[in-house]
C-alpha cells in the first residue's frame, strides 16, 4: 500500500461500471486514489448511494482517508437512446438529428433550440469530438448532416458546437437535484460543469446555502471547458475552492493546439490564488484498452506535474477501461519520477503573493496571519533539519495555504473535525489525521506525536514545525509557529 507521504500531488480516479464493487474500490484505495469523482452524467440515485457506502466503508477498512467529488453535468448536449445502444458512422453518410422524440430515421438530441444554433456549414462534434458532422440544411425540429469524421457513435454521448454561444448556465435543474442528493449523502466537494462566469458559482452557492445551510463550506471546483470561462479566469478562481482543467469539451470549443497554453495558464492562476488545481481528460486515455501507457501520456503526466497541478484525474480509464488498477498504479509511478525532478523543471515554487490572501480558500476567508505562518513554517523547515510540517486545524484553510507553499518536507495535517479530515486528502502534499479535540498545547503534541509514531516513518529525536492558533482551542487563525523535537514516549 502507498504510504502517502511518498507523492505530494493527489490521483483522482472517475468510478464506473469497471470499478464500483468494494473489491476494485479497495484495491485502487490501495494503489493511491486520493478522490474518487462521481459523474453524475450517468447513473442513478440507487447506483451512487451504493458507491457512495462503499467507499465510505472502504476508505475505514483500510484507515485511509479518501474524498468524494460530485462532477455535476452542467447544461450539456446529449444524444438521446440509439437503436441496439450504437451505430457505425462512415464519412460521407448521413445522419439526421431530431429535438423532437419519433422522427423516423433520426437520433434524438435533448436539446430544442439546436436547429436555431447551427447553419448550413456549421460543425457538430459528436463524443468529445471523436467523431464531426457538417450541416447541410435544417427544419424546426431536425437538422440534416453530412459525417465527416465516422466512427462508433453510443446512446447519450455528448455533443459541441465550437464557435456557437448556445446560452446555457449552470447550474441546471438536475444539477440541483444532483446537488440536494449529493449534500445529503455527505460528498466532500462538488465540480460545477461548464462554468462561464463567477456568478455561475455564487448561484451554486446559493443553492448549498438554501439546501443545507450547515455544508455552506463544501468546497466548489469550477470545470473550465468553454472559451468564455478563459476570459473570465481571474474572477471565477476568485469565487471557487479551485478549478478543474477540463481538456477534453475545451479542446473541441476551442483549436486543440491552443489546450497546452490554457492549461498552463489556468493552473499557474489557481496557483497564485492559492486555490485547488485538477488537470483531467484523456491523461492516460489509451490504458482504456490497453495495459501501459503512450509515451505522450506519460510526458502529459509529468509535464502538468512539473506546471504545479494538485492532482491529475483518470476518467475512462478507471471508470470503464480494461485496467483500472494498473491506470492508478501507472499514474502513482509518474508523478513520483516526475516529483524527483521538481527543483530541476517545476513552474510553481511556492511563493505565495498578498493577492492569495483575503480569498476564499476551503469555504472560509483567510487571513495575513495565516499566509504569513506559511511562509514562516516553510522557510523554517528548509532552514533546519526538519522532517516535516504539522498543521493543525479545524476548517482546513491553513493547510490548503501551506499545500499551496510547495515545502520539500511533507505536511501533515491534524484536525478534530471529520468532515475536514475527508477534504484535506484532495491537498497537494498534505496526509490528514483525526484526533481528538485539544486544549492546550501539550495535549496537541501528545497527539500529533502519538499518531505519528504509530502511522509514519517520524521518529524520536527528529525536528517537525507545528503551526496552530493560540490560544489552543481557540477559533482563530494559525499565529504560532513552533520548531519541537519528537520525543519517546509522551
Amino acid at each position: 500500500m502507498n504510504s502517502g507521504l511518498d507523492r505530494r500531488a493527489k490521483i483522482v480516479a472517475t468510478l464506473g461500471p469497471a470499478s464500483s464493487d468494494s473489491k476494485t474500490i479497495q484495491q485502487l484505495i490501495a494503489a493511491g486514489v486520493d478522490v474518487f469523482r462521481l459523474n453524475f452524467s450517468h447513473g442513478d440515485y440507487s447506483e451512487y448511494t451504493a458507491i457512495i457506502r462503499r467507499v465510505r466503508e472502504s476508505s475505514e477498512a483500510l484507515n485511509r482517508p479518501v474524498s468524494l467529488l460530485q462532477d455535476l453535468r452542467g447544461p450539456k448536449i446529449r444524444l438521446g437512446e440509439i437503436d441496439e445502444g450504437q451505430v457505425r458512422l462512415v464519412p460521407g453518410e448521413i445522419l439526421k438529428l431530431a429535438t423532437k422524440p419519433g422522427t423516423r430515421g433520426a437520433v434524438l438530441v435533448d436539446f430544442e433550440r439546436l436547429p436555431d444554433c447551427v447553419e448550413r456549414g456549421s460543425r457538430v462534434m459528436l463524443d468529445d469530438g471523436s467523431i464531426e458532422l457538417v450541416v447541410e440544411d435544417k427544419t424546426s425540429t431536425t437538422v440534416r448532416t453530412t459525417v465527416v469524421i465516422g466512427g462508433v457513435l453510443k446512446s447519450h454521448k455528448g455533443i459541441n458546437l465550437p464557435g456557437v454561444d448556445i446560452s446555457l448556465h449552470s447550474p441546471t435543474d438536475k444539477d440541483i437535484a444532483d446537488l440536494e442528493f449529493g449534500l445529503a449523502h455527505g460528498v466532500d466537494a462538488v465540480a460545477l460543469s461548464f462554468v462561464k462566469t463567477a456568478r455561475d458559482v455564487e448561484k451554486l452557492r446559493d443553492h448549498i446555502r438554501r439546501i443545507a445551510p450547515d455544508r455552506i463550506d463544501t468546497p466548489v471546483i469550477a470545470k473550465i471547458e468553454r472559451p468564455a470561462a478563459l476570459e473570465n479566469l481571474d474572477s471565477i478562481v476568485a469565487a471557487v475552492d479551485g478549478i478543474m482543467v477540463a481538456r477534453g469539451d475545451l479542446g473541441i470549443e476551442m483549436s486543440p493546439e491552443a489546450v497546452p497554453i490554457a492549461q498552463k495558464t489556468m493552473i499557474a492562476a489557481a496557483n497564485r490564488h492559492a486555490k485547488l488545481v485538477i488537470t483531467a481528460t484523456q491523461m492516460l486515455e489509451s490504458m482504456i484498452n490497453n495495459p501501459r501507457p503512450t509515451r505522450a501520456e506519460t510526458a502529459d503526466v509529468a509535464n502538468a506535474i512539473f506546471d504545479g497541478t494538485d492532482a491529475v484525474m483518470l476518467s475512462g480509464e478507471t471508470a470503464v477501461g480494461k485496467y483500472p488498477l494498473r491506470a492508478v498504479e501507472t499514474m502513482h509511478n509518474i508523478i513520483r519520477q516526475a516529483e524527483n525532478h521538481l527543483a530541476e523543471w517545476g513552474h510553481w515554487d511556492g511563493a505565495l503573493s498578498n493577492e492569495a490572501s483575503g480569498l476564499i480558500a476551503m469555504g472560509e476567508v483567510t487571513h495575513d496571519d495565516a499566509l504569513s505562518m506559511s511562509r514562516a513554517a516553510k522557510e523554517l523547515a528548509h532552514d533546519r533539519n526538519v522532517t516535516a510540517i504539522i498543521v493543525f486545524t479545524q476548517s482546513g484553510r491553513t493547510a490548503n495555504l501551506m499545500s499551496k507553499s510547495r515545502p520539500r518536507v511533507p505536511i501533515l495535517a491534524f484536525t478534530p473535525i471529520h468532515r475536514t479530515y475527508q477534504r484535506l486528502n484532495m491537498l497537494w502534499g498534505v496526509k490528514p489525521f483525526i484526533v481528538p479535540y485539544a486544549d492546550s498545547l501539550e495535549g496537541m503534541l501528545e497527539s500529533v506525536e502519538d499518531a505519528m509514531l504509530k502511522t509514519t516513518d517520524i521518529r524520536p529525536g527528529q525536528q517537525i514545525v507545528l503551526i496552530s492558533g493560540f490560544p489552543v482551542g481557540a477559533l482563530c487563525p494559525p499565529n504560532l509557529a513552533l520548531l519541537h523535537t519528537v520525543r519517546q514516549g509522551r
